[in-house]
């Protein structure tokens, strides 16, 4: 019989929630096939077979917060029910195999991690996972108190926070008066003494609650301010009216506006460094690489994956580049190492309508491009002609300790003058 451990995932990310079984208890499972699927605070992860057995245990179940290294389930040897549920198969069909878990050294660790230490000092021969008894520890709890769900006497973290509610519900139950107190509104969450009339209550997802959590902690940190300017997008437009066919037939990707802004960026980037730094501390960490993150708007929120050395791809794979992280945001495929590392980012809000915004940095990066619906305004060509022009907001938020007004003006005068004028692009991006 072997344990269906919670992966190693990275360094940032210590633990996830089950958010789907795909099989149950009794089905045959060869190796390889989907188990489950687990919700971390930056991506969606597979946890699949390490050996065709049958499920004989799930020890954790639905919107359960895991560990890493922690047992989720059991499997053994045995007759299952292959072929009464074929959600393993499916979701092995639908979706690229993970690799073997126990082939990685980071998983190693976390198998080690996982096995049964006896807590000398938590609870007599009681056996716990370590983070269980590193929660219990902090919360004063004898483990020997508590009952663990696990069929061969384990505990685990989610054991120790079931003992904890269980007190305090028992102890708030022996505490209370003997008489009721009717006309006193009870402090819960129910939205019958909450609310008048109907509504509905819905769980914040881990990658909602993480984005509610670092954009806050984005505006409590930084010193954070916006500078406007606005692009006159009629070169640009008639660069792609002329191109466009040309381009997709050689590079089998259309010719949009995000590589034009990423090329004016990285140019711009080159010469105002500091944006394209970061604080570490009492230091200020000037990268010299161009890693710029494009924000896309997926079912579950806003992730930003990373374009690699920005400046030294060109238009087409700069365009392949987003098509294909965009495709994966979108199919909740993205990996840790699409999201890890950007310098800067862009985000669009102009795909959907947005006239004007104020764009909240993506910290530790210090600088973030907001760009904008493209409109046709009148603009004063010279002192007597007017024209409709093709106009565009564009926003820079940045981080004011490090970088200064004058400064972030003089970048995005430098964005606008580059995408103005695309020749320039192809010397400065």
């Amino acid at each position: 019989m072997s344990d269906i451990l919670v992966p190693a995932m990275g360094e940032s990310i210590t633990e996830g929630t089950i958010s789907k079984w795909l099989v149950k208890e009794g089905d045959s499972v060869g190796q390889g096939d989907v188990l489950l699927e687990l919700e971390t605070d930056k991506v969606n992860l597979e946890i699949s077979a390490e050996e065709a057995g049958v499920v004989q245990k799930i020890l954790r179940q639905e919107g359960e917060t895991v560990s890493i290294g922690e047992a989720v389930g059991l499997i053994g040897t045995g007759s299952g029910s292959a072929g009464v549920s074929g959600a393993g198969e499916a979701a092995a069909t639908k979706a690229p195999e993970a690799p073997p878990v126990a082939t990685t050294p980071a998983t190693a660790v976390a198998e080690r991690a996982a096995q049964p230490v006896s807590s000398n000092n938590d609870g007599g021969n009681q056996t716990a996972s370590p983070s269980a008894r590193k929660l219990a520890r902090e919360r004063g709890i004898d483990l020997e108190q508590v009952q663990g769900k696990d069929p061969l006497g384990r505990v685990f973290q989610g054991d120790v926070k079931t003992h904890t509610n269980s007190v305090e519900v028992a102890g708030a139950a022996s505490t209370a008066p003997a008489s009721p107190v009717v006309n006193k509104p009870a402090a819960s969450s129910s939205s019958q003494t909450e609310y008048s009339k109907p509504v509905e209550r819905q769980r914040m997802s881990r990658r909602r609650a993480t984005i509610a959590k670092r954009l806050v902690e984005a505006q409590q940190t930084a010193a954070m301010l916006t500078t406007f300017n606005e692009v006159d997008m009629t070169a640009i437009l008639d660069v792609r009216k002329r191109r466009k066919d040309k381009f997709k037939e050689k590079h089998d990707v259309g010719l949009g506006f995000m590589s034009f802004f990423t090329k004016a960026v990285v140019g711009a980037l080159k010469q105002f460094p500091t944006v394209n730094a970061e604080i570490n501390g009492d230091d200020i960490v000037l990268k010299k690489y161009y890693d710029i993150g494009i924000a896309v708007s997926a079912k579950e929120g806003l992730v930003v994956p990373v374009v690699r050395d920005a400046d030294r791809l060109g238009f087409a794979e700069i365009e392949k580049s987003i098509a294909e992280l965009a495709g994966k945001a979108r199919s909740n495929s993205l990996s840790l190492a699409d999201l890890q590392g950007g310098t800067f980012t862009i985000t669009n809000g102009g795909i959907f309508g947005s006239l004007l915004s104020t764009p909240i940095l993506n910290t530790p990066q210090v600088g973030i491009l907001g760009m904008h619906k493209i409109q046709l305004r009148p603009i004063a060509i010279d002192e007597e002609r007017m024209e409709n022009r093709p106009m565009m907001y564009i926003a820079l938020s940045y981080d004011h300790r490090i970088i200064d007004g004058s400064e972030a003006v003089r970048f995005l005068v430098t964005v606008k003058e580059l995408l103005e004028d695309p020749e320039s692009l192809l010397l400065e991006g």
